[in-house]
């Protein structure tokens, strides 16, 4: 995995309240109440620094067919509510919301209140 990409990840996701940074079957996954939304897969087809997140299948379908260089999907995932995404490819902007959008899924309706309440 490149070193950038979970130092990236890592800089927004930590900023989320509650949010754990541990692992998944070995490698760099972050976590809410156990639950992880985003995660640093390690599988031959996935490509180096992509960080799979959960989602529906048909957001997932229409994020590759809207931005294909961004995300993609592998076989090992197409049945999985899950996408890859290419970190080294989107702007801190979008990856920030980008794991908003996957925490608010994740997290406690209460703690996204809260949090969001915070963020004026």
């Amino acid at each position: 995995m490149k070193r950038d990409s979970l130092t990236r990840v890592r800089a927004f996701a930590m900023k989320l309240p509650d949010v754990e940074e541990g692992t998944t079957f070995g490698y760099p996954a972050f976590k809410v109440g156990g639950k992880a939304f985003a995660w640093f897969p390690k599988k031959k087809e996935v490509e180096l620094g992509s960080l799979g997140v959960r989602m529906s299948i048909l957001e997932r379908d229409f994020r590759i067919k809207d931005t294909p260089a961004v995300y993609y999907v592998t076989p090992h995932y197409k049945d999985y509510p899950s996408v890859l995404a290419r970190i080294e490819t989107l702007h801190p902007g979008s990856l920030k919301n980008f794991l908003e959008r996957r925490f608010r899924k994740v997290a406690k309706k209460a703690a996204v209140r809260e949090w969001e309440a915070a963020q004026g």
